[in-house]
């Protein structure tokens, strides 16, 4: 029997192991932890013959209550699937008007109609729409073809020079170049945008005619703008008094679009998106808060 070993330091009697001198100490694990251990090593045998565990070839073993996470999700995919098909048709044959004035289809709308924005509109409005040069913010009021509930679903469907029969402005037009197009002279164009300044209140250069710039705005531009200048939704074409700029207010940004036009293009969403989601897109951006 080999002779017993306490350390002279802890007075803890050491296993018997020994390496270059250093003695192991005898120092067992707390019997309650070593009690939790065995607990788990049950727990786990319990475990496996309980619910799947084991792969096999093929398969794996289904355990005793045969439960499966992914059957329970899948279930639950299609509960919701199924609720939001009965919502969706509810919203399907509901108009704009219904749906806004019912709070059960307006939070299902929103709801859409906010993953739908963010999925398919933000990369040219922002993810709060608020736009940038040459996208419109659809937080405020200033709508080119008009904010009511009707004109922007049908924005949305038909969209916007898309070359969609039904899109607005299907002519593919636009702004006219006065400058490219030849119609009117540098000089003239300085003279009609110091004019159109004038209308928002933006600063404008004294050595100009402002007299002169209104001639030419009348002779030129307000067929679509309106001699006063606050636009014609039918051919959207913008209010241009009061301060919203969609390619920017400087004068250069104001000469550039006069000089060479505008024709920016929405997409038409209704060959892309169902009429549910297109219905919801409408009621999520009129309820941005620039809606009219």
């Amino acid at each position: 029997m080999a002779e017993r070993h306490i350390d002279e330091l802890s007075g803890t009697e050491t296993t018997g192991h020994e390496w270059d001198g250093l003695r192991e100490l005898n120092t067992p694990l707390p019997r309650w932890w070593l009690w939790i251990f065995y607990v788990t090593i049950v727990w786990s045998i319990l475990y496996w013959i309980a619910y799947p565990a084991w792969p096999m070839v093929s398969s794996y073993t289904k355990g005793m209550f045969a439960y499966s996470a992914r059957e329970e999700g899948l279930k639950a995919f299609e509960a919701g699937k199924a609720a939001r098909a009965e919502v969706g048709g509810a919203l399907q044959n509901a108009s704009l008007d219904q749906i806004q004035s019912t709070p059960a289809l307006l939070e299902f709308a929103q709801g859409q109609g906010k993953a739908s924005f963010g999925d398919n509109c933000a990369p040219c409005h922002g993810l709060g729409a608020t736009g940038g040069p040459g996208y419109p913010n659809l937080n405020d009021d200033d709508w080119m073809w008009g904010g009511t509930l009707d004109d922007i679903y049908t924005t949305l469907q038909y969209g916007i020079r898309s070359g969609h029969d039904d899109a607005r402005d299907s002519g593919i037009t636009g702004m006219t170049a006065f400058g490219a197009d030849g119609i009117l002279e540098t000089d003239q164009i300085a003279s009609v945008v110091n004019y159109v300044r004038s209308l928002s209140g933006l600063e404008t250069d004294s050595g100009l005619d402002l007299a002169a710039g209104q001639t030419l705005f009348i002779d030129n531009c307000s067929a679509c703008h309106g001699e006063d200048g606050k636009g014609m939704l039918e051919l959207g074409a913008p209010n241009l008094t009061d301060g919203i700029w969609l390619y920017g207010s400087s004068p250069a940004a104001m000469i550039e679009t006069v000089t060479n036009g505008r024709k920016g293009v929405m997409p038409a969403w209704s060959g892309r998106l169902d009429d549910v989601t297109v219905k919801s897109l409408a009621v999520y951006v009129h309820n941005l808060g620039g809606g009219k």
